[in-house]
């Protein structure tokens, strides 16, 4: 893959995270919250944004999105190798309980 090829890439994950983001704070922001990792302050921005500006917002070269797992206990958690299907189920239970605990903190 080349340069030209990773920065549209970049573009088509933009527009998309972006468009994704507002349908979801639009339709329920408190989960909206939640899911996406942002404060009330950049939903409420988002979700006024216009389809001109997510345009240009998303035509820049650097990822909106970022990995909200920083740390080896839940990408242990969320990859869970070799486990069975019950204790996959508790796993990411126990992966979204740590995060929504992170999210509560940063608010």
């Amino acid at each position: 893959m080349n340069a030209d090829q990773i920065l549209t890439e970049i573009r088509e994950a933009n527009l998309s995270y972006l468009m994704l983001a507002q349908s979801l704070i639009r339709a329920d922001k408190e989960q909206a919250l939640f899911r996406l990792g942002v404060s009330e302050e950049s939903a409420a921005m988002i979700a006024l944004l216009t389809p001109a500006q997510m345009m240009k917002i998303a035509s820049g070269n650097t990822l909106l999105c970022k990995f909200r797992i920083d740390d080896d206990l839940v990408w242990g958690l969320l990859t869970n190798h070799g486990k069975g299907a019950a204790n996959d189920t508790t796993s990411r239970l126990h992966a979204s309980i740590l995060l929504a605990g992170r999210h509560q903190e940063a608010a």
